[in-house]
């Protein structure tokens, strides 16, 4: 008899994408689910999400990417936002100084409403508008190593880098779940190993508190 078909393990990440209105996360979320680029993309009003499968180290991964306005009138969906999310991207536009100067607000709202151990990727947008550059790349990416993120300018427009940085975000996530889940498997082996030595233990303090005939 055929044994059935083994399912592909697959894992489910949700990823934010948080950053000022207008630096391009709802193209960037497009570019990557559906590899458009919406020349008249509106204002996200509250939030929407997409998802794309791909595969990662050989295992099927569903990211599922998750946009919100980056106004002050939305600050009452924040915490279901960031509900559960195991990654987050900060995107700035390279062409507008003040979205970057506003990263750290939103390293900030990140570190209060997420998990302690999301992975954070700096993402600089509108990388095919090189000649009105305000934000220099390497100012960037020493911001991006003093909080301990990866960084990547990437083209919403063209689709340059989208998916690399996408796909390094996702790498990163799955490298950090690998490890904590082995840490979990060593932490309950040796709490197996304790237990067992613990009942050998009693074991044999009750043999010696009886008879000698008890353990012959």
């Amino acid at each position: 008899m055929d044994k059935p078909p083994q399912q592909e393990e697959k894992h489910l990440f949700k990823i934010v994408l948080i950053g000022d209105s207008s630096v391009g996360k709802s193209n960037i979320l497009s570019r990557f689910t559906k590899r458009q680029f919406n020349f008249d993309s509106q204002p996200t009003i509250g939030v929407e999400f997409a998802t794309r499968s791909l595969t990662e180290n050989g295992k099927i991964i569903q990211a599922q990417i998750w946009d919100t306005c980056g106004q002050e009138r939305y600050k009452s969906i924040t915490s279901a936002y960031y509900r559960g999310a195991v990654g987050a991207m900060l995107i700035y536009d390279i062409t507008k100084q003040k979205t970057f100067e506003n990263i750290e607000k939103w390293i900030q709202e990140l570190k209060e409403y997420a998990e302690t151990n999301v992975v954070a990727m700096l993402i600089g947008n509108k990388a095919d508008l090189k000649a009105q550059r305000k934000v220099p790349s390497d100012k960037a990416a020493q911001f991006a190593e003093n909080h301990t993120m990866a960084f990547m300018e990437v083209s919403a427009f063209d689709g340059t880098n989208v998916d690399l940085a996408f796909s390094r975000l996702i790498n990163e996530i799955y490298q950090l779940i690998n490890k904590q889940s082995l840490a979990e498997n060593q932490d309950q082996s040796l709490q197996q190993q304790m237990q067992s030595r613990n009942n050998m233990q009693i074991q044999q303090s009750q043999c010696n508190q009886s008879s000698d005939t008890c353990c012959k």
